[in-house]
């Protein structure tokens, strides 16, 4: 019976170790809601956030909750990446929302839609300090109707 126990008790340890060895560490994950529902083309979201470990990459998202409603299938987005040293990168993005064949690819409940797209094709490196990405979207449609909250998720990428 005793070695019936110490081998649930490896299992059950080996199962944590892997389950927790899959996981990201999410560094930092911050959202701006939007009460009426519309995001206006002016009003940048700003998030920042402490970086310690240089040696890191991280993965960079774009956070959004929208209606099922919104109008398009894609966001475009302006970043503006700001380092500890007030050096200041911007990028042009295009995020797909949905397809086709699928419809909108994130996670929905009834008709609110929640998703995590990668702003940037590759993990980044960020200067130690603080850290500032700011987002605005540059749609033709002003302000942006059906969208519920947007914001940024930055994460250790896998080695």
């Amino acid at each position: 019976m005793g070695t019936l126990k110490n081998k649930a008790t490896y299992f059950l340890v080996g199962i944590f170790f892997v389950l927790s060895g899959c996981e990201t560490k999410q560094l930092f994950e911050q959202s701006t809601i939007y009460p009426a529902h519309h995001w206006p083309a002016k009003q940048a979201a700003s998030y920042q956030f402490t970086i310690t470990d240089t040696a890191a990459s991280y993965k960079v998202f774009f956070v959004i909750r929208h209606h099922n409603a919104y109008h398009y299938k894609n966001i475009w987005l302006e970043v503006r990446f700001k380092s500890p040293t007030n050096i200041v990168t911007k990028q042009v993005a295009n995020l797909n929302l949905a397809d086709d064949a699928k419809g909108w690819l994130g996670t929905g409940m009834d008709d609110i839609y929640d998703q995590r797209i990668p702003i940037t094709a590759q993990p980044m490196r960020f200067n130690k300090g603080l850290n500032e990405i700011s987002i605005v979207h540059t749609m033709r449609e002003d302000p942006l109707e059906n969208i519920l909250s947007t914001g940024i998720r930055v994460e250790k990428a896998k080695p």
